[in-house]
Parts: C-alpha cells; sequence; structure tokens
C-alpha cells in the first residue's frame, strides 16, 4: 500500500500515525514544507519510506507534483491524508485528480460550510439552533427581530473559535459588519448550555469502531474571546442521548475509515442534543493521547489497522479513567510552579508539554494530561494548575 501523508510532523503527536503504518509495512510518503533534517528523528527514520520536501504547501502545483513523483516511483497511490482541517480541501483535491478513495471534492461541501452541515444535520432529524446566512447588516437584523440578542456570528467556512463573534446588542452588530472578514457569516441563536463532544473512529464500512465524549470548560468560544484558562475532560460515562445522535451524525454524513469530531450543545437526559458542527479528522491538541491514556489502547495503531485491515484491536476497549487537558497561558501569574504541580499531582500527570504557538491562543503555553478513575480528582488537579496568585 502506497499511503500519502501530508504534514506527518505536524502536530508533532500526529506523527504516530505515519510510525504505525509503517510498522504494518506500508509505503508512507511524506509531504511538507520543512527540511529533511528538521523532521522529528523517529519520523524520518521509523515512519516514512520517502520524504518529498515542497516550497509552500499551500501551492496546490507542488503538491500535485509530488504526488505524481511517488506515483511514477512507487505506483498508483492507495491513501491521502493529513488528519488537519487546513489541508482538507487540498486532501479531497488531490484524491479527486489520483482517483484515491476517500472524500473527494463532490463531498466535500458537507464538511467545509457550516451551512450545508447544517442542512444534513435537519435533514437527519438532527436538532440544530435557529440560524441563517447573512449577507448584509439588512438580513441580519431580520433574523434577529425574530431571534433577539445575543447571537452567535461564525464564518461559514472555518475552522474553531477563531473569527466567532457573541453580539449582544445594536453596537456590536454595527461593529461586527464595519470590521468583520470578507467571507459568508452565518447567524445563530446564542444557547447556554453544557458543550459535549462525540469523537471517534470508523472502518472501511462506516462502522463506529470507538467513540467517547468530552466536556469543554469554559467553552472554546470564550477560552479564545475572552483569554480565559481551559480545561476539558473525557467522560467515562457518556449520556445515551449523546451517543443516539452522535451516531445519527456519523451515518448522516456517510463517514467511511476516518475520524470524526462533532460537538453538541447538551441540557441533560430529558431533551435531544443540539449539533453544533462536525469535522471529518481526529480533535484537535493532545485529544487522540487523551483517547489512549483514558482506555489504555493505541488509537494511532487501532487507526493503521483500519486503514489496511479494516480491523480495530481492542474492540471491547473501556474507558477505564477521567483524562483531563490543562492548560496554562502565557500571561496569567500561577499560583503554582510546575515543580510544585509535579510534586502535587505526580501520579495523576500522564504528559505534559509546551503548546505549538499556532494553537497557544486556545490551548495556552503549556499543556497537561491528567487522569483519574473518579472525576473529583481530575478537576481539583486542573484547577490547582490553573490557580492564579492574584
Amino acid at each position: 500500500m502506497n499511503f500519502v501523508y501530508l504534514s506527518p510532523h505536524f502536530p508533532q503527536n500526529f506523527r504516530l500515525f505515519s510510525i504505525r503504518l509503517k510498522e504494518l509495512g506500508v509505503n508512507v510518503l511524506g509531504i511538507a514544507d520543512v527540511p529533511h533534517h528538521q523532521l522529528p528523528h523517529d519520523l524520518s527514520h521509523e515512519g516514512l519510506t520517502e520524504y518529498y520536501q515542497v516550497g509552500n504547501m499551500e501551492h496546490y502545483d507542488e503538491i500535485l507534483r509530488a504526488c505524481g513523483y511517488f506515483t511514477h516511483k512507487y505506483g498508483k497511490l492507495d491513501r491521502f491524508e493529513s488528519h488537519n482541517e487546513h489541508w482538507l480541501q487540498t486532501d479531497a483535491r488531490i484524491r479527486t485528480d489520483f482517483n484515491i478513495p476517500g472524500l473527494n471534492v463532490t463531498e466535500l461541501h458537507r464538511f467545509k460550510s457550516k451551512s450545508k452541515m447544517r442542512a444534513v444535520f435537519e435533514s437527519a432529524g438532527i436538532p440544530v439552533a435557529p440560524g441563517t446566512r447573512v449577507t448584509d447588516e439588512a438580513s441580519a437584523r431580520a433574523f434577529i427581530e425574530a431571534t433577539g440578542y445575543p447571537v452567535i456570528a461564525k464564518p461559514d467556512q472555518g475552522v474553531g473559535a477563531q473569527h466567532i463573534y457573541k453580539i449582544e446588542d445594536e453596537s456590536q452588530l454595527q461593529s461586527f459588519f464595519e470590521t468583520k472578514p470578507e467571507v459568508d457569516y452565518l447567524l445563530e441563536d446564542f444557547i447556554e448550555a453544557d458543550i459535549l463532544t462525540f469523537d471517534g473512529l470508523v472502518d472501511q464500512n462506516g462502522q463506529v469502531v470507538f467513540y467517547t465524549s468530552h466536556k469543554y470548560h469554559p467553552s472554546p468560544l470564550e477560552t479564545v474571546n475572552t483569554d480565559a484558562n481551559h480545561y476539558y475532560y473525557s467522560l467515562r460515562h457518556i449520556p445515551e442521548n449523546v451517543v443516539e445522535f452522535g451516531m445519527k451524525c456519523v451515518q448522516a454524513f456517510q463517514l467511511r475509515e476516518s475520524f470524526f469530531h462533532l460537538e453538541f450543545f447538551y441540557f441533560g437526559a430529558d431533551q435531544p442534543p443540539v449539533a453544533m458542527e462536525i469535522n471529518r479528522r481526529p480533535p484537535g491538541g493532545l485529544t487522540t493521547d487523551m483517547f489512549n491514556f483514558a482506555c489504555d489502547i493505541d488509537i494511532y495503531r487501532e487507526w493503521a489497522h483500519i486503514v489496511v485491515h479494516n480491523t480495530f484491536l481492542t474492540p471491547h476497549y473501556e474507558r477505564k479513567y477521567y483524562t483531563c487537558y490543562a492548560g496554562r497561558k502565557a500571561n496569567k501569574p500561577y499560583r503554582h510552579t510546575h515543580d510544585e504541580i509535579m510534586a502535587t499531582y505526580s501520579t495523576m500527570i500522564m504528559h505534559h508539554q509546551p503548546i505549538n504557538p499556532l494553537f497557544q491562543r486556545g490551548m495556552g503555553l503549556y499543556g497537561y494530561l491528567i487522569r483519574s478513575e473518579e472525576l473529583a480528582p481530575v478537576i481539583e488537579a486542573a484547577e490547582f494548575i490553573q490557580e492564579l496568585s492574584i
């Protein structure tokens, strides 16, 4: 099998996808814009059959030429993947141009456009927040007259909580239209509720072989827009209605051989969750490592086996632990030093590392992964890590 992996070194933990594939005898062919000697040593020596450096990954023709070179040398390309939302369109174009299985350009709109996502959710009977696509102030005002303030404005095509605004009054609405980026926006009714994710992996037949859920504290939007401290944790016991509606979403979007990341507003067991968005990728940051620590599995190896053999090695996995990510921002006066954190919670902290600058606005400068069989100690540790001195 010839598997082309775009940007195999970023984010750093995703290099394990390439390494696990190579361990199964796959020709893993990497494309990125960094010199070969700057790749992580284990990736360059254990995870790649060959590496092709391009000058600019935003230039599609360079990616196209790299794939042409790999085709000439190794034969037909069997897969092309990046696991990264930023390269979703590039992934789809290459698959289309080289007739590679997976999401192609005719299917891309369902995952790139939030308005198209809403249409799929609604057609499957999955609740969404009241919302509409707006092109000018008049259409925005017409929507707000029906719903009232506050509303959320989000790019129709966007990633994460960047360039999303909470608009609470007339002055903020006017300011939004004066300063917003020149892209199409959605307006949605603001919903106050817990946010739960539904994350997992489907096999080549579209069957969910792994799933889990995480709870944010606070929401990603608040984290980014107010520079708040942020932690989130996996659940050992997932609400039944989140599982039910999450499974319906996976089926509605016809996912195959893919990770998924869904976000829901959650109101409790007696109300259906409201879908926010779906992503055809693993959740970001260190969340894939949280999968592993929560369940004592290797999700990178499991994914590789789905690609090569369409088998999940640990079909009877258990959610043994609550696993939490807690980040610390660069500009906050924390009460406890790193050494104090490690001395206090060394048995619970499974991993810690600096966070790449691209993710620091949401995830913080430095992150810790904590686990325990009980939830209370996990939250206690997260709050200790983020406690401020003033």
